[in-house]
């Protein structure tokens, strides 16, 4: 029988894309956004304004597993549905447990008005909480130190809200909680009800909430002024800025004239951080090839080449690209009226209009470009596991050998701590008495993966550390980042850039559990602002799927861990390009 005629046979869809294209459309849907971008990926879930990112489907999916996934898409699409940003953070609280709080409290709100209006969205969101409370294995709690009370707020809110009680894994958090928060801040919450639909009156319940918690200070809970006033205010506030500026114009000249009359004034003091340890003693600075044998590492290396495979050629296409604008740089400067070299075709018209002018001949010479080393400083916490922590580790891989074609000198970092929840740290503190106020309280870990001596090819192997199995635990970024700039400054170089990669705010349980909620996160601004305004270094940050720029003058935020390697050679040709800056290059 002939076959000439036969259609070649289509390819066959997978078997899970009917279901993605129908959970994308149900989140465009209920979002209200028709362009909503809604991608898949064996990473966590995340929502960076229009861009959403699911887990992917396993091969054999059961109903289960197809209402958690759906959990997440209807929590996002709601997020984007009953959520005003601008309002949240106008009425945002000072310190970083308050700030938890309120943004998972918010969180609930949005997902109970889902789940009020639709039976199928409140299944859905309760099969992903409670694999969320499982995961995060909150089951087993039974301390209210390893009990996050932002999470057990969140959870008696919606309770509040839909009627629904916590889902089973969440249980126990909720009931360590429950006693002290009813006692305390019980009426106010059930005030909440009153103002599910109503986000900037829901805010304000949610402020006294806090207070009563002992989170925020009672003016800080007065909130916001109603956008009227808030409106006057910004015109009277640039009547005033203008009024200031003609003043200011007016006596710059009375200013100038007396000016060489006068002494300078004194410079102002350098600001003093409160920040304090516990103890040191527990803290190490280690190389990675001293925390696993030589075995180990290269089948971490193996497995992390695996993980990766597909980025590599993207990556390196984006470093060869950085590479091509490093020679150019380095390399594209001429000396001109030389008496030897190649013949100069623009002189040549003077010779023609005078005869007895010698021939003139030009040679390229090498430009000034400054001696440099990078440091790529990368966070090791938990919340890396998985695909940022892979992603990371190849780019990171990838621009240090090309730096290195270049003549740019790589270190790259680490930073996360030896235990959770503590370690040895705390219990030295518990020995002592527990002290109020005592400080960080945990075990440091620094980890040199790279030292900047060192050649390529003798660290590669250590960029499979970051994926043995327990090392990422928790995030001080404050001391990491001071302890990566301390090393710059002692390097020979005359220009020092130092690149710090994670995915969020400190978090030491620890720590945050008996001092301040803030107290991480001020050392850490602390930190960047003596780097940014004091230092010579160069300071970037690059946020995966977490907001870096309310820290950083200079960052980026990306929402999939694999646009890093875009970002890193994006951000680093952005500094070569401008080769020579002004404020940075003075003496720190």
């Amino acid at each position: 029988m002939s076959t000439s005629n036969r259609k070649p046979a289509s390819p066959k869809e997978a078997p899970a894309e009917p279901f993605k294209r129908a959970v994308i459309g149900t989140m465009r849907a209920i979002s209200g956004k028709t362009e909503l971008d809604v991608s898949f990926a064996n990473d966590r879930p995340a929502l960076l304004g229009d861009r959403a990112r699911l887990p992917e489907p396993p091969r054999k999916m059961s109903a289960q597993d197809a209402a958690i996934l759906r959990g997440h898409a209807d929590s996002m699409a709601l997020r984007l549905s009953c959520h005003n940003d601008s309002i949240h953070r106008r009425l945002l609280p000072g310190g970083q447990t308050a700030r938890a709080v309120y943004d998972a409290i918010e969180q609930a709100r949005c997902e109970s008005i889902g789940a009020r209006r639709m039976d199928g969205v409140a299944a859905n969101l309760s099969a992903m909480l409670d694999d969320k409370y499982h995961r995060g294995n909150f089951s087993q709690v039974s301390d209210v130190a390893d009990a996050p009370i932002e999470e057990a707020l969140a959870m008696m809110v919606r309770e509040r809200l839909t009627g629904s009680a916590p889902p089973p894994a969440a249980q126990k958090l909720v009931e360590l909680w429950r006693p002290f928060i009813e006692s305390k801040a019980g009426a106010s919450l059930d005030g909440l009800q009153n103002h599910i639909d109503d986000q900037r009156a829901f805010a304000r319940v949610v402020r006294e909430v806090l207070v009563k918690l002992d989170m925020a200070e009672d003016a800080d809970a007065e909130g916001d002024n109603n956008d009227e006033e808030n409106e006057q205010q910004s015109e009277s506030e640039s009547e005033d800025q203008e009024s200031g500026e003609k003043e200011e114009q007016a006596s710059t000249e009375e200013t100038e004239s007396s000016a060489a009359e006068e002494p300078p004034p004194s410079r102002p003091e350098k600001p003093v951080s409160d920040y304090r340890v516990f103890a040191t003693k527990y803290d190490e600075t280690i190389g990675a090839e001293d925390l696993c044998d030589a075995e180990e590492l290269t089948r971490l290396r193996a497995y992390l080449d695996k993980q990766i495979s597909h980025l590599s050629g993207v990556v390196a296409r984006l470093a060869n690209r950085l590479q091509r604008r490093l020679m150019a740089q380095q390399n594209r400067a001429w000396e001109f009226d030389l008496e030897e070299g190649a013949l100069d075709p623009a002189r040549l018209p003077r010779i023609i209009i005078d005869p007895h002018q010698p021939l003139s001949f030009k040679r390229e010479k090498d430009t000034n470009f400054r001696d440099t080393v990078v440091t790529l400083l990368i966070d090791n916490s938990g919340s890396m596991r998985g695909r940022p922590i892979s992603v990371a580790a190849t780019c990171a891989d990838i621009l240090a050998r090309t730096l290195e074609r270049c003549g740019v000198k790589t270190e790259i970092l680490g930073f996360t701590t030896r235990a959770w929840k503590g370690g040895q740290s705390r219990e030295f503190w518990l020995q002592s008495g527990k002290p109020n106020m005592p400080g960080r309280l945990n075990d440091l870990r620094h980890i040199i993966y790279k030292a900047a001596d060192a050649p390529w090819r003798r660290a590669r192997k250590n960029l499979g550390l970051m994926m043995r199995e327990g090392l990422l635990k928790e995030n001080i970024d404050g001391e990491a980042l001071d302890w990566a700039h301390k090393r710059l400054l002692v390097r020979p170089e005359q220009r020092k850039i130092l690149m710090m990669i994670s995915d969020g705010a400190p978090v030491d349980d620890s720590t945050l559990s008996v001092n301040p909620g803030n107290y991480l996160e001020k050392h850490l601004r602390f930190v960047i602002d003596e780097i940014e305004n004091r230092s010579p270094v160069e300071l970037i940050a690059i946020g995966i799927g977490h907001d870096v720029t309310r820290y950083y003058k200079r960052a980026v935020t990306i929402v999939d861990a694999e646009e890093l390697g875009g970002a890193m050679t994006e951000k680093l040709a952005e500094l070569f390009d401008d080769n020579v800056p002004g404020d940075k290059r003075r003496a720190a």
